[in-house]
Formats: structure tokens, sequence, C-alpha cells
């Protein structure tokens, strides 16, 4: 694509880089198949290339983003299936990134939409507000019908009881021979939804050999906060970099595990969001190399022999984060399989469930459409659980379904040792 950006434009590092992202695509539309909104929607402005050319024309003209221009990219899942499909290896994720950031700066939505927006980006990444945020929802929810749309959508979401922080548990000691000394990012929003992932994150790391570890001033990733275009969420990775770094040079690391995919791919981004940063550079990109799914991670140690194989029909969901994001695609599947598990993959697997970070609160047409899509396709396989690797991916699915919706690592730990999920009825004990 030309572009015609000035030489003062382009001293801005994030235009150059957006400027290079643009010239690598090549107008052939192949993302359109693949992009959820506009399969959904069949408008060319509501397609990867669509946003392109908004974003591009934006850029170009360095004014302040118009209210179409907003509607579209606030319509984006950010899933990145596009860039999977991609011929040209166009950069996407970083490209509406940058848009995203550069409407915060120069649109003024509506007095609500401000208020709303910044308290997602205030109570989601804080887990004490979190939790108080939801049992504020459970008192409100009665009076859900006389709120507008989109906050009616968010105390649907919320579940009706958060989980225990002491549920998690501390990190259990290796066991056997010490392989590897890896640090647990526990992030946020999932230590209130389901402390119970990180524990068995926890179980099954120790139960391989490796001591886990999670550094004081380590938490949320900032994804939430950055998609929203939100300056926070350098903050919050600023934290983590640093605390993972005292920790490198306290008593080194071997990986950062990750078991929240869109944590995941926010992280392994760091070095690309710290380039200009003369202090961090190098920091962020030693976190980013060390950052691994938990799956990915098991997958390079190699999964223990399961203890007492079920052979339960276990419909996997692959997060848009972890095989658009990460490109992490074959692992899960093959550690449920080694794990005695059968294994199901629904039809249009590449496509999102609508939950995508804050999406499903500020898009919640959209957002509850492909989920309904995503959970019939699930069902049409007639699990006897559903598996994910994201926790906003579970919490979407299993309000739209009554199948058990576990994390991956949940079925994992409990093949080689671990309790059974709780989710999962006692039949399966």
């Amino acid at each position: 694509m030309q572009t015609s950006f000035s030489l003062a434009q382009l001293a801005d590092p994030d235009v150059a880089s957006s400027e290079q992202i643009l010239r690598a695509c090549v107008h052939c539309g192949f993302c359109t198949a693949t992009c959820p909104t506009y399969v959904l929607l069949g408008d060319e402005l509501d397609s990867p290339r669509g946003r392109i050319y908004l974003i591009k024309d934006m850029l170009e003209n360095g004014r302040p983003a118009e209210p179409e221009v907003v509607k579209h990219i606030d319509r984006c899942l950010s899933c990145l299936s596009c860039m999977t499909t991609c011929p040209s290896g166009v950069h996407y994720m970083h490209l509406v990134d940058h848009a995203r950031h550069h409407i915060e700066a120069t649109y003024r939505r509506p007095w609500h939409d401000r208020l709303y927006r910044r308290a997602l980006g205030l109570v989601l990444p804080r887990p004490r507000l979190f939790r108080l945020a939801l049992l504020g929802a459970a008192m409100a929810r009665p009076l859900s019908r006389l709120l507008p749309k989109i906050p009616r959508a968010a105390l649907a979401m919320a579940p009706k009881a958060a989980g225990r922080a002491r549920d998690a548990g501390a990190a259990p000691a290796p066991r056997g021979l010490k392989r590897r000394r890896v640090a647990l990012l526990t992030g946020c929003a999932q230590t209130v939804l389901s402390p119970q992932i990180n524990a068995a994150t926890a179980r099954i790391l120790a139960r391989h050999g490796c001591e886990v570890v999670t550094p004081e001033g380590a938490g949320c990733c900032g994804a939430l906060n950055h998609h929203l275009g939100q300056s926070e969420g350098l903050d919050f990775a600023r934290k983590n970099i640093c605390a993972w770094t005292r920790e490198i040079a306290r008593g080194g690391l071997d990986a950062i595990v990750i078991n929240a995919s869109g944590c995941g791919v926010t992280v392994k981004d760091y070095g690309f969001m710290f380039r200009d940063d003369p202090e961090l550079k190098n920091d962020a990109e030693n976190v980013s190399a060390l950052a691994r799914d938990i799956t990915e991670f098991l997958a390079e140690i190699g999964l223990q022999d399961p203890v007492a194989p079920t052979g339960a029909r276990v419909a996997y969901h692959s997060a848009c984060s972890l095989q658009h994001g990460a490109r992490v695609t074959q692992a899960p599947r093959d550690l449920l399989q080694q794990a005695g598990f059968a294994v199901l993959v629904p039809p249009e697997s590449h496509l999102c469930c609508g939950s995508a970070g804050t999406y499903n609160l500020l898009q919640p047409d959209i957002a509850v459409r492909l989920r309904d899509r995503k959970a019939a396709h699930l069902e049409s396989l007639r699990p006897q659980v559903i598996a994910a690797g994201n926790i906003g991916c579970i919490v979407q699915i299993a309000s739209a379904t009554a199948i058990p919706v576990v994390h991956t690592v949940e079925l994992l730990d409990w093949a080689t040792g671990g309790p059974r999920p709780k989710a999962l009825p006692s039949a399966y004990s």
C-alpha cells in the first residue's frame, strides 16, 4: 500500500512503525473471510482491510479521529485472525493499537462512554476493586432492567460469586529433581474469577520439577488498558518488567509462565512496546523472550504420563490470543490427548467467541451473536467438557452453555495427579 507520510510525521516512532505496516498491505482481502465482524455484518469497513484504510487516512492526514472511524475501530475484536490469514505479514495488532491510542488522545467520547471505559480500566486490573465491583453487581442485578444496554450487559456477565483468593494457595515445592525455576504471572481479573486456575498451574509445574515464584510487584500485564488506548497499560507492563528483572538477578528464571493467553500475547510484546525506552528496552526484550503459555511450556519440558486417564470427550476452544496472537495451536490439543482425553475440534475454530478482553462489555450485541455461534458449534460435538486457555473465553462461553467450561491446565493437572476441576460433576471422579 502506498503511503504519503511527511518526514516530520515519520519522526514519531509509532507513526514510522504504522507506516511500515501499511506498506506491507497489498489489498488482497484474504483477511475478510476470517474476520468475525465482517462475517457477521458484511460491511467492508468492519473488515481488517476496511479498517486499515480508515486508519491510514486518519494517521496520514494527522487529524483527530472522527465518529465513523471510532465506530468501526471500536467494533474490532483484536482477535488477530487476520494476521494468521494474511499472506503479506501485515502486523495488524500494532496498527490497531496505535489507532486506539490516537483515538483516545484526539476523540472526545460522550461523557457516559468515557466514564464507563475509565471505570473498566480502573477496576478490572485491580483484584480488590474488581471484587468489590462484583459485590456491587450482585446487589444491582435486580435493577438491571432500568439500566442502559451496555452497563446491563456488564451486569449480565458478572458471576454471582467470586472465587476466594485463598483458594489459589501457596506455590508448592518442586517434586523430585529440580528442573526449572519459573515465575508465574498470577494476573488480575483471573485471580478473582477463577483462582483455581493459578492453583492448578502451580501444582502441575511443581509436579514436573519446577520451582514456582511470584515476584513482588508483578501483577496485571497491562493488556486491558493498552487495548483501550489508555496509557496505564505501559505502567502495569513497566512494573512487571522491573519485578521479573529483579527476580532474574536474584535467582535466575528459565521461563515466565502465563496461563491467560490474552496476557501472554501482551507480555511477549513488551519488547516492542518499550523498543524506544533506553532504560527498559533490553529488560523488556529479555522478559518477552522468557514468556511462555503454560501449554507451550509443558510441551517443551514434556508432560508426565497420566495417573488415571478418563477418556472424557473434551471440546477444545482455541482462544484467539493463543492461536492467532501467540501462534500456539497444536500444543494444547497434543497435551490433552497425552493426558488421556478425547479431543474434539469445533467447526469455525478460527473465529472469536466474542470475549476479546473488554469487548463483550463494550460491544454486547456483536459479542452475544459470536458467543452463541461459538457455543452452538461446541455443543454440536456433544462433549462432556469444554477446555480453553483464556479466562475471558471461559467466562464468555460458560454464559451460553450448560456444559462445564474449564481451563486446559485444570484438566492436565487432574490427569497427572491433581484434584478434579470444581466445574466438573462428581461423576467424573
